[in-house]
């Protein structure tokens, strides 16, 4: 059954790999036998070493996902440099915060662009490789605010619902043609996007007495479930948002 979770000989494209999440992950999909490009807007240099010290291969490609300019770029870039494209991980991602009375145009347009239109964007240039091919896995980021509603954060909510309904339509579309297209919704993991609660105290208590776990995640809690959703052991597995919250919803 072990073998199920094999991704040797598999090549997957992380974005926002850098650090926190999409570190935590690329890691964890490397050391399940992939090789990794690693997109960002600075260099994954940190994260591409740890994945070739696990004798894997990481190839670094620079796109600032705020438009949809460089999408076509990275899927051409991947294929070319690691020979294919098998698996999409959508990680990369801001937050704006301030009052819905006072949220600007710039704040929702920046978030808007970045967490859901370069996601669908990605998925469709990548999902024109894989289906020619029959095959792939891809993984969005979403969020607990994919189910809730949140507070202080109108565009990155509006982004993460959006990031799970859109999960769910390629699902619809794709999954008869050898893609599986899935979702990961991070609950409060310890990161840079968090830093702000984190440093909150009250915040930080109140959202701690309500995690089962009764802890903040780490980005390696999220590796065992992007290795299970990029890998065959999840092959009839569609249009699925994984939490991965230490129980925060089913409190």
């Amino acid at each position: 059954m072990m073998g199920a979770f094999d991704l040797s000989g598999r090549v997957a494209v992380v974005t926002g790999a850098n650090t926190g999440i999409g570190q935590g992950i690329a890691v964890a999909l490397a050391e399940a036998g992939a090789d990794v490009a690693l997109v960002g807007r600075s260099p994954a240099t940190e994260t591409a070493a740890r994945i070739e010290g696990l004798g894997r291969r990481a190839l670094l490609i620079g796109a600032d996902l705020s438009s949809i300019a460089p999408v076509e770029g990275v899927v051409a870039q991947a294929v070319e440099g690691l020979g294919g494209l098998d698996i999409l991980v959508n990680n990369a991602g801001i937050i704006r915060r301030a009052d819905a009375v006072d949220f600007t145009e710039e704040d929702w347009d920046a978030v808007i662009d970045t967490n859901l239109k370069s996601v669908f964007f990605l998925c469709q240039a990548a999902g024109k490789h894989m289906i020619a091919r029959r095959r792939g896995k891809i993984i969005n980021i979403a969020s607990m605010l994919s189910f809730q509603g949140g507070i202080r954060v109108p565009s990155y909510t509006a982004s993460k619902s959006g990031v799970a309904g859109l999960t769910k339509l390629l699902a619809n579309e794709w999954a008869a043609k050898g893609v599986n297209v899935n979702a990961i919704a991070p609950g409060y993991i310890a990161t840079n996007n968090t830093a702000a609660l984190q440093a909150d105290e009250a915040r930080n208590r109140s959202i701690l007495d309500r995690i089962p776990a009764g802890r903040w995640g780490a980005s390696e809690d999220l590796g065992g479930a992007a290795v299970f959703l990029a890998s065959p052991a999840s092959d009839y597995v569609n249009g699925h948002v994984l939490a991965v919250d230490g129980g925060w919803l089913a409190r």
